[in-house]
């Protein structure tokens, strides 16, 4: 087999040079370009910021996505979760390493991206488009995780006395505490949705009987800020909930595209 001419080799390597610059050139474009995200189909967002992975308080902020931006639609307003902080829950986002993660019982309200379920509360129907569950004195959600039923809002009347058997969460904490209100007004949020055991359960945005009361892992926050959210979520936008520390959120908001939150 005869050998290549000098021109040709010279020829070849030229080329070759450009196509691995240009293979470079993209592949640091990749490195720098925002990770594809499982809810950019999201149209509304929920974003809760709090100060630290212990802080108790923070704000919740409404945005949508017009033309291809986020845009608040509301002042912040202020908000109380776990009694023991935050915690990495189960969710849209990407596992992640660094900082606790939420088991059942710690007091901690799940951090990451979350879909946002059906509302419920204690009225026959509610000023929402979102799926409603009215509920019952016979509504429990089990966070027995040994339960086949875990993570799950039932109904004993269907299910049998013995499915909430060693369930501390009734639905209607009126009728079982004393008038208790903050189950009034709720919506699900899809923390551990294959109710892996013992990673945490039945975690909802709900009301605070007083301002500023922390939670077991739920979101908290007065009537006026769950009535605006209700009455704004629409199922057709694919709504998410985030909740994450400050320095989390800096750290991951460019890659997660998430909008600008207000201090």
């Amino acid at each position: 087999m005869s050998l290549p001419s000098l021109p040709y080799l010279s020829r070849s390597l030229a080329l070759a040079a450009v196509l691995l610059t240009g293979t470079a050139h993209a592949m640091a474009a990749d490195a720098s370009a925002p990770a594809a995200s499982s809810w950019r189909d999201a149209r509304q967002l929920v974003l809760v910021v709090t100060d630290g992975w212990d802080a108790t308080t923070g704000t919740l902020q409404r945005f949508e996505l017009r033309d291809g931006r986020w845009q608040a639609v509301a002042p912040a307003a202020p908000i109380a979760v776990g009694r023991n902080g935050a915690a990495w829950g189960l969710g849209l986002h990407p596992a992640q390493a660094q900082g606790p993660q939420k088991q059942e019982g710690d007091g901690r309200a799940p951090a990451g991206v979350f879909t946002l379920g059906e509302a419920f509360g204690y009225a026959a129907k509610a000023d929402t488009a979102m799926p409603y569950r009215a509920m019952q004195a016979t509504s429990y959600c089990i966070d027995v995780p040994d339960s086949p039923l875990y993570n799950r809002i039932i109904d004993t009347r269907t299910e049998g006395e013995a499915a909430a058997k060693g369930s501390t969460e009734p639905m209607r904490l009126d009728l079982h505490n004393q008038g208790d209100i903050r189950y009034r007004e709720g919506l699900v949020i899809g923390h551990n949705p294959k109710a892996t055991p013992r990673a945490g359960s039945c975690i909802f945005a709900h009301l605070w009987r007083t301002p500023g009361e922390p939670t077991a892992g739920c979101t908290a926050m007065a009537s006026e800020t769950m009535d605006s959210v209700l009455a704004w979520l629409r199922p057709d936008a694919r709504p998410v909930f985030v909740l994450l520390p400050r320095a989390e959120y800096t750290r991951l908001a460019h890659d997660w595209q998430l909008p600008e939150a207000t201090r």
